[in-house]
């Protein structure tokens, strides 16, 4: 079993990956501004209150890690929309410069359906209305987060998942590797964390970018 950073970890995928690792027997170190609302209890867990975008903070929470999860996210509203995106671009540099440092190698991010060349591959209404009107500051950060941890030397995956539910886990979804296959589709948070902590100790993805649908 491994020690694990999950960065991101008080809401949403991020703490659905808590949940799932530590169901899965690895312990967890939990991090996040708000981590000290996680509701948890568990001899495996520790929360760590702390900034994503703080690399002191994030080189503390990184002694005796063996895999980093990041699962950032920002509220949606209108600053998503009018304002530049950069916290997933800034955060995920601290990160890699902070596990080169510490010597951990195993990195798993999420982004999303549209980051890289993922984009154009949602179907017509995600595509033409909803990505434009609603994502586009947020997903270009994410290709310039994509792109930090392609030349990070590390050992990656980068998970893309479809359009977030709040369904309980199924274990039934598809991990769709082949360009020529992605398309727009949904998938709960729950089963996107399955996918993230079985990336802990498997290699079949590492150096990829798959998308995840129900």
């Amino acid at each position: 079993m491994a020690q694990v950073l999950i960065v991101g970890a008080s809401r949403g995928i991020g703490l659905e990956t808590v949940k799932r690792a530590l169901a899965a027997g690895h312990t967890v170190r939990a991090f996040a501004r708000t981590a000290g609302a996680i509701a948890i209890e568990d001899a495996r867990l520790e929360t760590v209150a702390g900034d994503a975008l703080d690399p002191d903070a994030v080189a503390r929470a990184l002694d005796g890690v063996d895999a980093v999860i990041l699962t950032l996210g920002i509220a949606a509203g209108p600053e998503m929309v009018f304002k530049p995106v950069t916290l997933f671009s800034k955060a995920t540099r601290v990160a890699v410069d902070a596990m080169a440092a510490a010597g951990v190698k195993r990195l798993i991010a999420v982004t999303g359906l549209g980051a890289g060349d993922s984009r154009g591959k949602g179907g017509f209404l995600y595509n033409a209305v909803f990505f434009p009107l609603l994502l586009r500051r947020a997903y270009d950060d994410k290709d310039a987060q994509e792109w930090i941890i392609r030349k990070s030397g590390l050992d990656w995956v980068i998970a893309r998942p479809g359009l977030l539910t709040r369904a309980p886990a199924t274990g039934r979804y598809r991990v769709l590797t082949r360009p020529e296959d992605w398309r727009g589709g949904a998938i709960s948070r729950a089963d996107v964390a399955d996918f993230l902590v079985k990336q802990i100790d498997d290699d079949g993805y590492l150096g990829q970018t798959p998308l995840l649908i129900g």
